[in-house]
């Protein structure tokens, strides 16, 4: 892996660009969350990491309460995820993350802008070879001797901890399996998490000129603005 991790300091698209966006796809993981694990953080491993991130993203409390007892109510909306896969322009390959309540219209959008794009929505598995899945946790750095926390957490699907000068936290990688393995021992050691989620890293990377990038920004841009999108996946190096 080593390096492979670095494209995501080289991405310029700016996700979530909106605090108001932001707090639309947390609300919609959170009902996710609740109606598969319950309403109880302290029993919900996945509601308790959507917390976290809610926090990070300055949610309000009273949003984050909110949005747990909507979804604990049978009459809130009944959110389905999805994942879509294709090529996009000059053969990009692009995963996209969907949570819905209506997924003919997911699928009809997310396929126009591929179409639009000169692209191809494939099936489910199409691209989906190209990249590997990893979970991810950021917690501050502090004085913590990182290459301890490294040989303690390997028992826990540990791959790999990078620091982001950018945002100055320690970014933990690990199996997409240990999620639930490595963030329980992040709490029992007490250590904070800051955020985390999952991210697909591309086992190899397309090369595209500066006009080529363009196009492709655009197109990326276009699906990341859809209401329906949570998250996107993509192998453009350097984008």
């Amino acid at each position: 892996m080593g390096r492979a991790f670095e494209f995501r300091k080289a991405r310029k698209l700016k996700r979530w660009s909106t605090m108001a966006k932001t707090f639309t796809r947390i609300g919609k993981d959170i009902v996710v969350s609740v109606k598969e694990g319950g309403p109880n953080p302290e029993s919900n491993s996945r509601l308790r990491a959507i917390i976290q991130n809610a926090k990070s993203a300055n949610m309000p409390k009273e949003n984050i309460l909110r949005a747990i007892k909507n979804a604990s109510e049978k009459t809130s909306e009944n959110y389905k995820e999805i994942t879509l896969e294709g090529y996009g322009p000059h053969g990009i390959a692009v995963i996209i993350d969907c949570t819905t309540d209506n997924n003919n219209r997911t699928v009809g959008n997310i396929r126009s802008y591929f179409n639009k794009a000169n692209g191809n929505l494939g099936t489910n598995g199409s691209v989906e070879f190209m990249f590997n899945r990893y979970c991810l946790f950021k917690i501050k750095k502090n004085n913590m001797d990182i290459d301890n926390l490294e040989l303690d957490l390997i028992d826990y699907g540990l791959e790999e901890i990078v620091f982001d000068r950018e945002e100055e936290v320690l970014c933990i990688y690990g199996n997409y399996a240990s999620f639930g393995s490595i963030q329980s021992e992040l709490e029992k050691r007490d250590i904070e998490i800051i955020s985390s989620d999952f991210e697909r890293i591309p086992t190899t990377f397309k090369e595209l000129s500066i006009e080529q990038k363009n196009e492709v920004y655009k197109f990326l841009e276009i699906c990341e603005n859809d209401e329906d999108v949570q998250k996107l996946s993509h192998n453009v190096k350097d984008l």
